[in-house]
């Protein structure tokens, strides 16, 4: 049985987009995004009002309603576990509570705590990411408390990865995959604001030997010993726009959107033509500046292609950041995925 897991950011309960919203049928694990590390090193909630006390589903806060969701007879099959960190400020205080055992030992027993509290299966480290070979050590040194603290197999233990060797290089990944149940591997960002050029920020090939690509990443990981039956590829919901350019590899003026983003849900916008590389494993949508220019993005054809791939290499399956981006009917990504893993028509 193939994962076909999502990410549930729990800020998007604001947005009419509770935990009952999703399409349990097609999901096999919900992280929910994000805890936060307070400043004693333990893991704390990063909106209690959301997470804890607000009226969600009949209950008290997104976490009791995934707990009360995933005992209905049909959604059994669903593990909720617990994300902690994130991008930017999310992941600031992972140096310095790694890098201490008392702190690493209390981040531990709080996560142990937290699962146990909310009925949850596990926790997700979704540190990014050690920027040294000491972090790295310090990664794996919390990774040993925690699967202490969340013994196998009553507890998942899993780990969001950057799909690059700049980043992987610090982190002892075979050790690490030997705690880990499920490596998350954030196969997309390849190309964005930061790029000199446009690119396809998600592809699942690289049109030249020097682009950043998924499958480069899958054989670094497996180069350095991590099974393939740990990996989940990661898909993005969400588009990245390069304003001005008509095609990978053209300099451009800008980004549009949300932080240069634009949601799956939302595109191809305007007056935008959308094509398909099945050969890559990309896809892309080109039209004015007020439709955003040039933005990279998956669509359910190149999702069925990494599924398929997933498959031939014997990976675990498919994460999405995140569930909330996604389309609906045979639109959507994650029901696309599920399909070809599945071999569902």
């Amino acid at each position: 049985m193939y994962t076909n897991a999502v990410y549930y950011p729990n800020w998007r309960v604001y947005r009419n987009q509770p935990p009952s919203s999703l399409n349990f049928g097609m999901i096999s694990h919900v992280f929910y995004a994000f805890a936060r590390i307070d400043d004693d090193g333990s893991i704390c909630l990063s909106d209690s009002w959301a997470d804890d006390e607000m009226e969600v589903d009949g209950v008290k806060g997104c976490l009791r309603s995934f707990a009360a969701l995933k005992k209905i007879p049909s959604n059994t099959h669903v593990k909720v576990i617990l994300s902690v960190g994130g991008g930017g400020a999310g992941s600031d205080k992972f140096p310095l509570m790694a890098q201490d055992p008392t702190t690493r030992t209390r981040f531990a027993d709080s996560a142990r705590a937290m699962v146990d509290k909310y009925e949850l299966d596990g926790i997700d480290i979704d540190w990014e990411h050690p920027s040294d070979a000491i972090q790295g050590t310090n990664f794996l040194s919390l990774l040993q408390c925690l699967r202490a603290a969340l013994p196998a197999p009553r507890y998942l233990l899993t780990s969001a990865l950057p799909a690059g060797e700049w980043a992987l290089q610090y982190i002892p990944l075979a050790p690490a995959a030997q705690l880990l149940d499920l490596i998350n591997l954030m196969a997309y960002d390849f190309f964005g604001p930061w790029s000199p050029i446009a690119g396809h920020q998600a592809a699942l090939y690289a049109p030249t030997p020097d682009t950043p690509c998924a499958n480069t990443a899958i054989e670094y990981l497996v180069k350095c010993g991590v099974p393939c039956s740990k990996i989940l590829l990661g898909i993005p919901v969400y588009g990245r726009s390069f304003l001005g350019a008509q095609a990978a590899g053209q300099a451009y003026a800008g980004s549009a959107g949300d932080e240069g983003t634009f949601e799956f849900r939302d595109l191809p916008r305007n007056d935008a033509v959308e094509q398909v590389d099945l050969q890559l494993g990309a896809a892309w949508c080109v039209g004015t500046n007020e439709a955003g220019g040039w933005i990279s993005y998956d669509v359910p054809e190149t999702v069925r292609v990494k599924a398929a791939y997933a498959k031939e290499r014997g990976l675990a399956g498919l994460f999405y950041w995140t569930v909330t981006g996604d389309s609906v009917a045979e639109r959507s990504l994650v029901m696309a995925g599920y399909r070809e893993l599945h071999s569902v028509e």
